[in-house]
């Protein structure tokens, strides 16, 4: 057997994880630390199984359904790639051409979609408790309609990105940390500078900052969080993330400067996100069919960031960090590129360019974190699973 698989198995056997066997995977602070850090191992087992062109399929058969009501390239590629990886066939729900638009509810269409779906993936982050609502009703309504005897085994839910919170980015952004760093235990006590920088749009989720701020601090690492007086993030999980930074032994600050922040960072994540105020506010327009509303507060918004143009990440602001251009530079990408995406955006070229191979590998670990969400929730015994899928890939190299 591979050694370094077998290491992985070998820190498998050591976690608590039982939990997380026909769950759903809507957030990461649902999940406890041993359940992440099987996550991550189970992610890195399954992309080494693959890199060795041993089959990681545990399905015969059977539909993965996604549902973005978000556009999306990566996450809906990735979850394409982490549900085919493991067998099934993808089936994209087109709300535009389905009954929904003829009164059919959320637990009709639920049930619907689910009689030989295995996991459902839901990409809901537009308005504020909308999308996380929509995922727990969708699935109450598959584990009712499961207790019912209707459908014969219940899907499991994941979160492709909500309102609050983007698991399968900010999974994908760990795995990379981790292999960059040469393991998870040697991010403890990493600077990490989670900063918001200025674009030419407006509302854009906060999701993928609170996602960093959840999960970095609960594996020992000091994160600051840096933005403009009126750029609030989500209170609760702000207050959270200090609780996690507390219990880790880690750090979690605040600042209202770039350049305080990017002092000294091991990794700077600079992207642009909505005040929360703005998106609660926006949510209620939208409730109210207020058109008016919604555009008089877009135009607010886009001024509002157009007094923030020195937020962006330079050469000259990467210079303040540990390692000067050298350090690491993430986005969950599309980023807004100064020059060549927009005028006036949250990176120069000149940065984005010299870390582009970073950032597309950074993209890379994302099929594997969805597949390893689904991996643990349909596999009893993974430790078995995974071992049985190695055995059989040398079987048939020494059948060849």
């Amino acid at each position: 057997m591979d050694a370094t698989f077998q290491n992985y198995l070998d820190q498998l056997e050591k976690l608590d994880y039982s939990k997380m066997y026909n769950s759903d995977f809507l957030h990461t602070w649902d999940k406890t630390t041993d359940e992440l850090r099987a996550l991550y191992l189970v992610a890195d087992a399954l992309r080494n199984l693959r890199e060795r062109n041993i089959s990681t399929r545990i399905f015969d058969s059977g539909l993965a359904v996604s549902n973005f009501r978000d556009n999306s390239t990566r996450t809906r590629f990735s979850f394409a790639s982490g549900t085919n990886m493991l067998g099934l066939q993808l089936q994209d729900l087109d709300e535009s051409k389905s009954q929904i638009a003829h009164g059919e509810t959320v637990r009709e269409t639920a049930t619907m979609i689910s009689f030989m779906a295995d996991v459902i993936g839901i990409r809901d982050d537009k308005f504020i408790g909308e999308g996380d609502a929509y995922m727990k009703e969708v699935a109450e309504s598959v584990a009712q309609s499961y207790a019912d005897g209707i459908l014969d085994h219940r899907p499991t839910l994941v979160s492709l990105q909500s309102d609050s919170d983007h698991p399968t980015q900010s999974s994908a952004d760990l795995l990379y940390l981790i292999n960059e760093f040469g393991g998870l235990d040697n991010l403890k006590g990493k600077k990490v500078a989670v900063t918001w920088a200025y674009s030419p749009s407006y509302g854009k989720p906060l999701s993928c900052p609170q996602s960093l701020i959840m999960l970095l601090t609960r594996f020992g690492m000091n994160v600051t969080l840096a933005h403009p007086e009126g750029y609030d993030l989500m209170p609760e999980l702000v207050k959270q993330a200090g609780v996690y930074a507390q219990e880790s032994g880690a750090t979690f600050t605040q600042a209202h400067s770039m350049e305080e922040a990017f002092e000294g960072a091991d990794i700077v994540i600079p992207k642009s996100w909505a005040p929360y105020a703005a998106m609660e506010k926006r949510t209620k327009l939208y409730a109210a069919g207020d058109s008016e509303g919604i555009d008089t507060l877009e135009k607010e918004l886009l001024a509002q960031n157009a007094t923030h143009m020195d937020w962006h990440c330079t050469p000259e602001l990467m210079t303040k960090t540990a390692n000067g251009m050298d350090t690491i530079y993430m986005h969950p990408l599309p980023a807004d590129i100064e020059g060549v995406s927009c005028e006036h955006g949250e990176v120069a070229n000149e940065v984005f360019e010299a870390h582009r191979d970073g950032l597309y590998k950074e993209a890379s670990y994302k099929p594997y974190a969805v597949a390893a969400m689904i991996f643990l929730q349909k596999a009893k015994d993974p430790v078995a699973m995974l071992k049985e899928l190695e055995q059989r890939g040398r079987s048939r190299w020494l059948e060849a």
